[in-house]
């Protein structure tokens, strides 16, 4: 089946090696690294969520207006506002973009971070939470006559949208998290279901997981798999690894600046992927054919920090190596956001869709072979 790339839409050109060189919302630098993705063979870009971080939705209509193949992963936080609003806006983007938006729903695993917003619930909560608000969502996209809803932490009557999305019967709902409470809420309701690079071995439980979760919500259809990684590459594996070392001393020496400052939970993380990537992190620096921890090590397990390092023809068979564990879309974020978004599309994505066409080739091939003999009889 066809695999996707998942880019980031950054407003701005920091990242955890480098300072961001002007305002946290950098209108041209926005357009111009979104239309670097479009223009390079990527599928969709994320526009991510921070409690003090520019909003994310205006910021995606933006895109949205500016851009005409380039789809979007919408990351949204439940505690910012009501349901039915947001379905409302959900749509409006959806129909902003022609049929391009995906939702990223984000439980929150941070006390801190989401308590800078006024979100006072515990973890468990806030999973129940995000699985009732993305239940309402879906109504709101799909109902077209007024309902009422009484739940744990909603309750209004005779709502009625008058607005829908472009997509039918409705946007894709994307998911995320390392806990059983995540693979419980995300198994269930979860059209993508999204994690962070760990070795092969892990994340081939983790697909387990949400699809065990999956099957226990009564599912027959369990959610696509995204994983995220850092790619460092370079023409050489000689060069790969030594830009791998610079980036890492990057890292250290913006955290030790206090750069960092401000990152809730950065030394000690609460949420169960973070501190996934901070044990296998200590278990070892290299996995399998390209994974490397240094980078997660370096930021706490903060968010999507496992790097993959080699060549562009290395990394693209590292990334196969997941596909090949049945990953739909791999999400992939270098350091230099523009330069990297650039040379990761020329370079290694056509490589990774050569790989997988060959592979799906061999599939049909095989799968034909076991129904039939030379003479047609089955076997």
């Amino acid at each position: 089946m066809p695999i996707e790339f998942l880019g980031i839409a950054a407003t701005n050109d920091g990242s955890e090696t480098n300072p961001r060189s002007g305002a946290s919302f950098d209108k041209e630098y926005t357009l111009r690294l979104a239309r670097a993705h479009e223009d390079h063979g990527w599928d969709r870009v994320l526009f991510a969520y921070g409690s003090g971080s520019p909003e994310p939705g205006t910021a995606a209509a933006y895109i949205a207006a500016n851009t005409s193949r380039l789809q979007i992963l919408l990351a949204h936080r439940p505690n910012v506002s009501y349901p039915t609003f947001a379905a409302k806006e959900f749509a409006t983007l959806d129909r902003i973009s022609d049929g391009r938006l995906t939702v990223h729903f984000i439980t929150g695993g941070n006390d801190h971070e989401q308590q800078r917003e006024g979100d006072f619930l515990t973890k468990d909560q806030r999973y129940a939470r995000t699985r009732e608000y993305i239940e309402i969502v879906k109504r709101a996209w799909t109902e077209h006559e007024p309902f009422d809803h009484q739940g744990e932490y909603y309750r209004f009557n005779d709502f009625a949208a008058d607005v829908f999305p472009v997509q039918q019967p409705r946007p894709d709902v994307s998911f995320g998290g390392s806990s059983p409470a995540a693979y419980a809420a995300g198994g269930a309701v979860a059209d993508i279901y999204a994690l962070w690079g760990e070795p092969l071995e892990e994340t081939a439980k983790q697909i387990e997981a949400v699809k065990a979760a999956a099957r226990a919500a009564g599912r027959t259809d369990p959610p696509r798999i995204q994983v995220a990684f850092r790619p460092i590459i370079a023409p050489t594996e000689e060069l790969a690894w030594e830009k791998a070392h610079r980036t890492v001393a990057a890292i250290k020496s913006r955290r030790e600046s206090g750069a960092w400052s401000r990152r809730a939970g950065a030394a000690n993380p609460q949420n169960t992927g973070s501190q996934r990537l901070i044990a296998i992190a200590e278990q070892g620096e290299r996995y399998d054919r390209a994974l490397w921890t240094p980078t997660a090590a370096a930021t706490g397990g903060a968010g999507n920090s496992n790097a993959l390092v080699g060549t562009p023809e290395t990394v693209a068979e590292a990334l196969l190596d997941y596909y090949d564990l049945g990953v739909d879309i791999l999400s992939a974020r270098g350091y230099d956001l523009l330069g990297d978004a650039i040379d990761f599309g020329r370079h290694v994505i056509p490589l990774v869709r050569e790989g997988v066409a060959r592979r799906d080739a061999e599939r049909a091939r095989t799968a034909a072979e076991t129904v039939t003999t030379p003479e047609g009889a089955l076997r």
